[in-house]
């Protein structure tokens, strides 16, 4: 017996002709390493969960992404009125970047607003904090072993990819060893973003 999709045809349609925009239009500018960000891969998580209508996907995205986009969206929003928190949303305002790539960046400010109505439709998948943790576990280890650092290249490669290097994309943090500020990450993150988001979204859909 056929029974009534919980997700509307048309968001599943408008996010893929979005993914199928920004993903070719990225590959080429940044190269592929610009999808083992945090928000790239919760992107293509939450274009398999519109389309399997599964909420464990939406979940991790959104317990992965949600406080830290959040400080993006606060950033993003005081640039507007004239002021400047973290320079974390710099480049939105910067006019030597392309116009169409800072247009496509907005998702880091509807995305999780996304995330968050998505899983209060579909309800929040307890498991994906530890799941989430693994996965960026993974990225952060891969990002700091194999990836540029800062200073920032001429090719327009991300570098600091995860701020596995520091807060600032100019030049890698000098307060503590490199290895130690990696730890700091592997452990701050899901203390600091992960599990907050997990206990708001546990809060407000349930399980």
């Amino acid at each position: 017996m056929l029974t009534d999709p919980l997700l509307p045809l048309w968001l599943k349609l408008a996010y893929s002709a979005f993914m199928l925009v920004l993903v070719p239009v990225y590959w080429r500018a940044y190269g592929w390493t610009n999808f083992l960000y945090f928000c790239d891969v919760a992107l293509i998580l939450t274009w398999v969960g519109l389309w399997t209508e599964h909420p464990l996907p939406i979940s991790i995205a959104a317990v992965g992404i949600l406080v830290a986009q959040a400080f993006w969206l606060l950033d993003f929003s005081a640039h507007l009125l004239g002021r400047r928190l973290t320079g974390m949303t710099d480049y939105m305002f910067d006019s030597r970047q392309s116009r169409f790539l800072r247009g496509l960046s907005l998702f880091h400010g509807w995305l999780p607003l996304l995330l968050l109505a998505l899983v209060l439709r579909m309800g929040y998948d307890p498991r994906a904090l530890p799941l989430w943790i693994a996965i960026a576990t993974v990225l952060l280890l891969v990002s700091y072993r194999w990836l540029p650092g800062p200073p920032p290249r001429d090719d327009r490669r991300p570098v600091n990819i995860n701020y596995v290097h520091g807060l600032s994309d100019e030049a890698p943090q000098t307060w503590m060893h490199p290895h130690l500020w990696l730890a700091v990450t592997l452990i701050g993150f899901p203390v600091v973003l992960y599990l907050p988001a997990h206990v708001l979204l546990l809060g407000l859909a349930g399980p």
